[in-house]
């Protein structure tokens, strides 16, 4: 008697593999991995690379101006640069902490800076006259006025970002708005990626983190400056590259030195001279002259006058050395 019994899509699989010799456990489909269409593409890796340069160097520029700024000596090292989702990296920060929402104009969009408290309360205490270099133990949200006192800080911070990204492009970083719990951040989409960026700041005995997150989105919109900044020049500049140089040379100022070399005296004989001593120079008068340009021997000539001037006439000019 025929049954009316649907076979099912597992059972139909199986009866495949069966006949092509493969076994359930060898199956390719269970060796997969999930891959989630809603996470956006990655970065390449040589835009990594890229950012990594350029954050090293704003990690120096910031050790120098924080040094200067507190008046103390700061070390500023750059620990990570990597691509994470914004859920991701809100679920490492701590909390509380110090968050500060920025814009970058003229792209639309926020970054992310957030400083971790074991470096902020020391800075505070620094700025009101402390010496800000013993461990404080503080587990609670900034104040009001310890926010605006922080303000000096982070326009240091956000100048010396500017600066390092200038190569790039013209980011206008400004401050919109302060959070201390980063389960409240409210800025981008929990599964939109950002370059994460970890940086280490150590005054003394005292170190804390200072994180920053970027949209990936921005920096890939950036991708052909990044590949005109790291690109090989060549050898040969253009004509208009040539004359942009010359109109920049132009207002130079140069020193020009016409020297008489003498004999050398010592300190001895130079206090024993007195008024009416004649220095003989050994210097032949039709002998010509060096023309010293900012330090380095150029022209060759005679000096003379013209009227009641100096002047120097130039007679050859001199091999590089």
């Amino acid at each position: 008697m025929a049954s009316d019994r649907l076979l099912s899509q597992e059972e139909i699989d199986n009866v495949f593999r069966t006949a092509k010799g493969v076994r359930p456990k060898d199956d390719p489909a269970k060796r997969a991995q999930v891959y989630d269409f809603r996470r956006p593409d990655r970065i390449a890796k040589d835009q990594l690379r890229a950012i990594h340069l350029l954050h090293d160097n704003f990690a120096r520029s910031l050790a120098s101006s924080l040094s200067a700024y507190l008046r103390a000596y700061v070390m500023v090292n750059l620990i990570s640069v990597e691509q994470l989702s914004f859920l991701e990296f809100s679920q490492c920060l701590p909390a509380p902490t110090c968050i500060v929402s920025l814009s970058m104009r003229p792209f639309d969009g926020n970054s992310i800076l957030e400083m971790n408290p074991q470096m902020v309360f020391p800075i505070l205490e620094m700025l009101l006259g402390g010496s800000g270099k013993t461990p404080l133990k503080e587990n609670r949200e900034i104040t009001e006025i310890e926010r605006s006192i922080l303000t000096g800080v982070f326009r240091i911070i956000l100048h010396d970002l500017k600066e390092a990204w200038a190569p790039i492009t013209q980011f206008n970083f400004s401050i919109e708005s302060y959070e201390t719990e980063p389960q409240l951040l409210q800025i981008l989409a929990p599964n939109e990626a950002v370059v994460a960026i970890g940086i280490e700041i150590r005054i003394g005995e005292v170190s804390g983190m200072m994180n920053l997150g970027i949209p990936s989105i921005i920096v890939k919109m950036l991708r052909q400056k990044f590949d005109q900044q790291w690109s090989v020049r060549k050898s040969d500049s253009s004509e208009e590259e040539q004359n942009r140089m010359w109109r920049l040379l132009q207002p130079a100022k140069l020193k020009f030195d016409a020297r008489v070399t003498g004999p050398m005296l010592t300190v001895q004989q130079m206090l024993e001279m007195n008024e009416g001593d004649i220095l003989d120079l050994d210097y032949p008068i039709h002998r010509p002259v060096d023309l010293i340009v900012n330090g380095t021997k150029k022209y060759c000539g005679r000096i003379g006058t013209n009227g009641r001037k100096r002047v120097f006439q130039i007679e050859s000019v001199l091999a590089p050395e």
